[in-house]
């Protein structure tokens, strides 16, 4: 058997910082939304495990224990009980370090192609709680689509997008260490005119009011990395003088994205970013986070 994979990047419609969980960590409200732009991953079985990488970008990915495909890979092995062995070879296209869930994606995908290819009958709960424990976003990342995410986003609420929605985005500097920037929010603080407004933003996306969805869209973490990485502030108001109905960074950055009205708006939109940011793409939406063809 061979298996071909997309494992979808996503974004955050809304990211909310509500707390602190007893654990530590921070606990988070978001709504976040699988795209169509996705790493391309080719997995057979092999006698052992083996990954090799390739990135469009030229940025360094790690083919290594360091990289999460294998850190999922063994996690799977040791709680199925399984020793066999794949060959994995992993296409990079989502920018790495951006908020846009490359890693996480690439881990859902070899949980949800592992699964079928070594025929373990899991299921997407079961490798849900396995993925948790490579990622906080690899739940999303199974699941994907429109999700209400909360805790440290492994509580999943699957949500209604009313018509699909057109983007753009893009990494427009170096990337983000998500404990850097938490470190810094922590310090900072938030202010209330930060915060998104999930129920508003719920409520735009089932109705498909691309408008009132710009309005409500927020992220408490872009002040403090719009501080770490000014780039980020220009290219928001790049998107935003492009046409956007609303224009947000994505997790803890430094990627960002716009929403627009329709296909046409979008791709007139990319097509101008793109001579100031080459790496700028369009993208729609996408009702699951990943995507196996068998062969």
């Amino acid at each position: 058997m061979h298996l071909n994979i997309q494992a979808r990047a996503k974004i955050n419609w809304t990211l909310d910082v509500v707390g602190v969980l007893p654990n530590g960590y921070h606990d988070l409200d978001m709504l976040m939304q699988s795209v169509t732009l996705c790493d391309q991953m080719a997995m057979a079985e092999a006698p052992e495990l083996t990954l090799s990488v390739r990135s469009a970008s030229g940025v360094f990915v790690p083919a290594d224990e360091n990289n999460l495909v294998l850190r999922a890979a063994r996690a799977l092995q040791q709680a199925a009980g399984c020793a066999r062995g794949a060959r994995i070879t992993l296409q990079k296209y989502i920018p790495v370090a951006a908020g846009m869930g490359g890693g996480s994606s690439d881990a859902a995908a070899t949980l949800k192609g592992l699964n079928r290819l070594w025929d373990l009958g899991l299921s997407d709960g079961e490798l849900e709680a396995i993925g948790l424990t490579v990622g906080a976003d690899v739940p999303f990342c199974i699941r994907g689509g429109l999700q209400r995410a909360q805790g440290v986003g492994e509580r999943l609420t699957p949500l209604a997008l009313g018509k699909p929605l057109y983007l753009v985005a893009f990494q427009p500097c170096r990337g983000l260490s998500t404990k850097e920037v938490f470190a810094a929010l922590h310090e900072q603080g938030i202010r209330d005119e930060d915060r998104p407004d999930n129920e508003a933003a719920e409520r735009a996306l089932k109705r498909g009011d691309v408008s009132a969805l710009g309005r409500s869209l927020g992220n408490v973490l872009e002040p403090v990395s719009r501080r770490l990485r000014p780039e980020i502030d220009r290219a928001l108001c790049a998107i935003e003088a492009s046409g956007a109905c609303g224009a947000r960074m994505t997790g803890s950055g430094s990627a960002v994205f716009g929403v627009y009205r329709h296909a046409g708006a979008c791709r007139k939109a990319a097509r101008e970013l793109a001579q100031q940011y080459p790496a700028c793409r369009m993208m729609r939406t996408a009702d699951c986070g990943v995507a196996i063809e068998e062969s």
